[in-house]
Order: structure tokens, then sequence, then C-alpha cells
């Protein structure tokens, strides 16, 4: 009883000295609490901010030197597609020389043409596109390389009278590479645009053909011509971008009425039909009727 009264009594001597207050006690916690160094923190902070603003530039630096070296890669790369579409017409314009009379020497010419275009031109592409930027480049370079598709398959056809495949083509590419860098390869999508342009120029070798009376290479071309149609028609609708595509559908299905035309209006009026250049009627076209297309 007597240590319970003891220390109820400590208790409230202690509540009533803790509730009283005492000016010294209070200046020494003011002062503890004033003597607290804001000017750490707020040096810190700037260190802090410095740091990543400095870091901040740096990526937006490298961020633009990135851009700017893409930018000058793309003017060079359609530069050198430039030069690829310019050169292959003219190795398509060579070959539309061709006749019954100059077939070798022709297409000798334009072979070596189109070789001088890989060495000269496309080898230019390979040193720009090497590793992944063909993908990003794509847009860039495309009409060239279609162009040059055009061409090789071109003289391809009428030096053999078969179709000249992607492997191929991406063969002949592959010496123009370092070995140690991935190689530039011609995509399928590019080699399907430039096999869809080379139906056109099979449509006007065709109707040149008819015009030198030659009426069963024309065939021939015709149905080589139908072929390709049919067969791209099975794949357009799979194509993720076949924008392109399906308008040079259009254009191709436009070049197959048309030799379809001129072969069976020769078929027809076969009878009445003179090659440019002959005094004497059609003699190529002796026994036609029993041609069939």
């Amino acid at each position: 009883m007597l240590l319970t009264r003891l220390a109820s009594s400590t208790v409230h001597r202690l509540f009533i000295v803790a509730s009283k207050p005492n000016p010294h006690l209070l200046h020494q916690v003011a002062g503890a609490a004033l003597q607290i160094p804001p000017k750490t923190a707020r040096t810190m902070s700037t260190t802090s901010e410095s740091s990543s603003s400095s870091s901040f530039k740096e990526a937006f630096g490298n961020y633009a030197d990135y851009l700017n070296n893409l930018n000058e890669k793309r003017e060079r790369v359609v530069k050198a597609s430039r030069d690829i579409t310019m050169n292959s017409k003219k190795v398509i314009f060579q070959v539309h020389r061709i006749s019954k009379y100059n077939r070798d020497e022709v297409l000798d010419k334009a072979e070596k043409d189109l070789a001088a275009v890989t060495k000269q031109y496309m080898v230019k592409l390979v040193k720009e596109l090497q590793g992944t930027d063909f993908w990003k480049l794509r847009r860039a370079y495309s009409p060239g390389v279609q162009e040059y598709v055009e061409a090789a398959t071109f003289c391809k056809f009428c030096r053999t009278g078969t179709l000249l495949h992607l492997d191929e083509i991406n063969a002949t590419l592959l010496p123009l590479s370092e070995p140690s860098i991935e190689p530039l390869q011609i995509n399928v999508l590019d080699y399907l645009l430039g096999l869809a342009d080379l139906t056109g120029e099979l449509m006007r070798l065709a109707i040149g053909r008819i015009s030198d009376g030659e009426l069963e290479y024309a065939k021939k071309i015709c149905q080589f011509v139908r072929d390709i149609y049919r067969e791209l028609t099975l794949i357009v609708p799979y194509i993720d971008d076949g924008s392109d595509m399906k308008i040079k559908m259009d254009t191709m299905l436009q070049s197959v009425v048309k030799i379809e035309n001129a072969c069976f209006s020769v078929h027809v009026r076969g009878s009445e039909y003179m090659p440019l250049g002959s005094s004497e009627p059609s003699s190529f076209l002796l026994g036609v009727s029993d041609v069939e297309l």
C-alpha cells in the first residue's frame, strides 16, 4: 500500500514538472531544430538534377546524331536507287531491240549492261544497306530494286524462255557484301512487284513479235504472262503490305488481255495478215487455223 502511494506521488510530480514550460529546455530544443542543415539537402538535389540533365542531353544528342546519320544514308540510298532505275531501264530498252535476226547480239549486249548495273550501282546500295538498314529504308530503295528485278527477269526470259527466281538474283548479290556483315537480300515483296512490272514489258514484246511475224513466240509469251498472273492472284490476298501489288494486278490483267486480243486477232484474221517488211501474203501463217491458243 505504501509502495503504491509512493509511486503515484512520484508520477504526479513528474507530470507537474513536465507540464510546466522550461524556457531553458525550450531554447535547447529550438536551437537543435534551427541547426538542421537545409543546405546539405539542397546541395544534393542540385547535384542530382544537374547529373540527370546531363544524362538527358547526352541521350538526346545520341538520338539526334542517329537520326542525322539515318537521313544522310537515306539520301544516298535514294540516289543509288535512281541510278539503278535509270540504268535498268536502259537494259530493258536494249532487249526491246530484239528481232529474229539479231537475237543473240542484242541479248549479249543487254546482259553485259545488266552486269555493269550490278557492279557499279547495286554495289553502292549493298554497302549502304548491310545489316538491318534495308528494312528501315525499304521505301527509299524499293523502286530501284523492282526495276532491277524487271530487267534481270526480262533478260532471262528472252534468253531461255524461263523465269529468273529470287534465289538466283540474290546469289548474284552475295559477292558484293562483306562476309562479316549480314548481306543485302532482295525481299519477296520487291521481287513480286518487279515481276508484275515484267508482264508489261512482255506485252510490248509480244506485240512486236507479232508485227515481225513471230506468232509462236508471241503465243509463248502469252502463256507465260497468264501463268504469272494466275499464280500471283493466289498470293496477293496473303500479302500484308499488298496495296502496291493490288494496283499492279489490275495493270497486269490489262496486259494479259492485250496479248490475248492480239494473238486472237491474228488467229481469226490470219489470212489477211501480212508481216511488216514483207511483199507477199503471210507465209508464216499457213495453217494457222489449226493452232490452238
